[in-house]
């Protein structure tokens, strides 16, 4: 009985050094979280972002790695859930990442960083535009663990608000808002400050709430005030909606959206409708200067990547990987100290300076969009003036 006991005393420590082993085998692997919505309204966008990460990486491998070592992708779902979010940012912690890219929604970018700011691992948001993301509004100073490579909504609402004034010539605009959403309702309210600068006049400010599908009585209300350009900051879904029910009323005017539109599905759901409508956006499928990118995805996905995640990701790649070189560590808060001084780097979308007093990257500009027959046309690279 002695002997059996011994035994399985043997055979445990045995598994526990080969546990050991198997560990210090990881020591050759650099984990990066990606927070990422994979299934629900925003898994598009979601789904394109993990290929896009994917085959970098693969790339990257290839050719040799990171300080000797190879990438390996862990991504979890978050599905645009704040609280899903969180559970998500623990398991990419407790995987031993080294940072995190993504969210692309700004409530699980800000539900997030209650996690990583005491554990001391980045996380760098894909298209969460929201100010609070990287600026605490409490305190009203930068999260130290909290980046970003896209451009914030006070930037967004006034590239829109200055297209509609100075492109679209409109001296009167509505807008049609969602009540639940920070993300709609601030965006509404940042384009409302610059296009009243811009000399500009607000006639209808209408609300509604996610998940509505009928939207005739604001737009009834809209349509008395017939103003030249209608903003909708909302996510495709909504915008498709909004507008075709508003050419089923006979509205005829200009409409003009955010990044939240720049899925195929607002073309799928609103059809006809949305032709010759606005969108601001961070990446287009048409800007020469990642075309090369496009045709390799293409190439290996049999597919059009989803804009404007995929670029924006391989942007936060690349700024970690900066990060990890210059420091030449893989400690997260090191990582995170050096991002902070990320300036003039070479990535997919052009080159990326940090603000190191926001956390948000510096004289970023604006893609115009147009919906034309049946497509999204690049229109124009935009910086405000």
């Amino acid at each position: 009985m002695r002997m059996r006991w011994l035994a399985l005393v043997m055979l445990a420590i045995f598994a526990t050094v080969l546990t050991g082993c198997g560990s210090s085998g990881d020591a050759n692997v650099i984990k990066i979280g990606n927070a990422v919505a994979l299934t629900g309204d925003n898994s598009t966008w979601g789904q394109a972002e993990k290929n896009a990460l994917e085959m970098e990486i693969e790339k990257i491998n290839a050719k040799g790695g990171v300080l000797g070592k190879k990438l390996q992708l862990v991504a979890y779902d978050t599905r645009a859930d704040a609280t899903e979010g969180v559970n998500v940012t623990k398991r990419l912690i407790s995987d031993k990442v080294v940072g995190i890219i993504g969210p692309g929604q700004s409530g699980v970018a800000i539900a997030m960083s209650s996690v990583v700011e005491p554990a001391k691992v980045p996380f760098i948001a894909t298209s969460a535009t929201n100010p609070k993301v990287t600026v605490d509004d409490k305190t009203n100073k930068v999260r130290k663990y909290a980046f970003r490579t896209c451009f914030i909504d006070p930037f967004q609402g006034t590239v829109a608000a200055q297209f509609a004034a100075k492109e679209l010539k409109a001296t009167t605009a509505a807008i049609a808002y969602d009540v639940g959403s920070d993300y709609s309702a601030w965006l509404g309210k940042y384009f409302t400050a610059e296009f009243e600068k811009q000399g500009g006049k607000i006639v209808a400010n209408e609300a509604f709430r996610s998940g509505e599908l009928d939207y005739r009585a604001i737009l009834g209300k809209i349509k008395g005030t017939n103003p030249e350009v209608i903003f909708i900051p909302t996510m495709q879904k909504e915008a498709a909606l909004v507008m075709k029910q508003a050419a089923d009323l006979g509205i005829k005017t200009k409409f003009v959206g955010g990044d939240g539109w720049g899925s195929p599905d607002l073309i799928t759901l609103g059809g006809s409708a949305v032709e010759g409508s606005y969108f601001v956006n961070l990446a287009s499928m048409d800007d020469p200067d990642i075309q090369n990118f496009i045709k390799e995805y293409q190439a290996k996905y049999k597919a059009d990547p989803i804009m404007p995640n995929p670029v924006m990701a391989i942007d936060a790649l690349y700024a970690l990987i900066d990060a990890m070189n210059k420091s030449n560590s893989t400690d997260p808060a090191k990582i995170a100290e050096q991002l902070e001084k990320t300036k003039d780097l070479p990535v997919l979308s052009g080159k990326l300076t940090i603000d190191p007093n926001t956390h948000d990257p510096l004289n970023k500009p604006a893609i115009i969009q147009e919906v034309k027959d049946g497509k999204f046309i690049f229109k124009s690279k935009f910086v405000t003036q």
